[in-house]
């Protein structure tokens, strides 16, 4: 059974921050059918898609006066960054920003997995530990990887195969439309002004890359192979590609987590707080599938 929104007292007003992101993009899909006002921030307005029923209000985290305009009047936020240097101060400074305008409510969008000097779990860390000293009420979602992520190695795969530092390590991926129905009920739900919670997401089970490819395989009618590489190869891989350091370490840390399987916890939350049970893997694999055929 999902979890049960009750009706505000009020029309709440719904501060997005992160609307173009994967999962902000459909968590503003779902709630324009609410009875909720929604005012989408963005750092480029004239790039902003307009939605029927949501307002655009322009924010520079270089001028916090725009942060503190743009929320006046907002009841709740969600706020999701894209991993990026600036995300701490930048989530900080959202953060600071809302409880200076009287947010009641925080939905931050997080990530799940232990204490660690790994980014970006480390700067979610940092947020997560900011906003539990605030005197507002918070939700934390902590997702496990978006299943997204492996259209990173659509290319190899589609060629026969693809590599990395993931070993044996179990990881549960999650549909990013998983995350946000439940951000949505986060926003929705009724809270006190105590109100602390976090809600760990996963999919309905863990895999291995080795099963992936061997799910991919089906799929595709021809052989893939997960090939393992040492962390230090995989980061020379990463690197020879042309990626950034700062987004191979990223990615290497990725496949640290994987490895020690840190990431293949199983949770029912998605399912009690939405009613319908998370999405899997091979649904995902299927709906996209067509990004890892060989177009040559």
């Amino acid at each position: 059974m999902s979890k049960e929104i009750q009706p505000a007292s009020h029309k709440p007003r719904i501060a997005i921050a992160g609307a173009t992101g994967r999962v902000g993009a459909t968590l503003t899909g779902l709630l324009v059918s609410d009875p909720v006002d929604i005012t989408v921030l963005t750092r480029r307005p004239d790039a902003a898609q307009p939605r029927k029923g949501a307002s655009i209000a322009a924010i520079d985290f270089d001028q916090p006066h725009t942060l503190l305009n743009a929320l006046r009047g907002a009841d709740r936020l969600f706020v999701s960054h894209g991993t990026s240097p600036r995300q701490v101060a930048n989530e900080i400074a959202l953060i600071v920003a809302a409880v200076a305008a009287g947010v009641r409510h925080i939905v931050k969008l997080s990530a799940m997995g232990p204490a660690s000097r790994l980014n970006p779990f480390a700067w979610h860390m940092q947020i997560e530990a900011h906003l539990a000293q605030q005197p507002v009420a918070s939700t934390v979602l902590r997702p496990s990887v978006f299943v997204d992520v492996l259209k990173r190695s659509a290319g190899q795969i589609a060629a026969g195969s693809w590599a990395g530092a993931a070993g044996e390590g179990r990881v549960n991926f999650i549909d990013t439309r998983d995350v946000a129905d439940v951000a949505r009920v986060a926003l929705l739900e009724e809270f006190s002004s105590e109100s602390q919670r976090a809600y760990h997401l996963t999919g309905p089970r863990a895999w291995t890359m080795r099963q992936i490819a061997e799910q991919l395989s089906t799929l595709l009618g021809q052989p893939v192979a997960y090939n393992h590489r040492s962390p230090e190869q995989q980061r020379a891989a990463l690197l020879a590609d042309g990626l950034p350091p700062l987004v191979a370490d990223l990615l290497v840390g990725l496949d640290q987590a994987y490895r020690e399987s840190v990431l293949g916890e199983t949770t029912s939350t998605v399912e009690v707080l939405t009613g319908k049970p998370p999405r899997t893997l091979q649904q995902w694999l299927v709906e996209n599938i067509e990004i890892f055929r060989n177009k040559t």
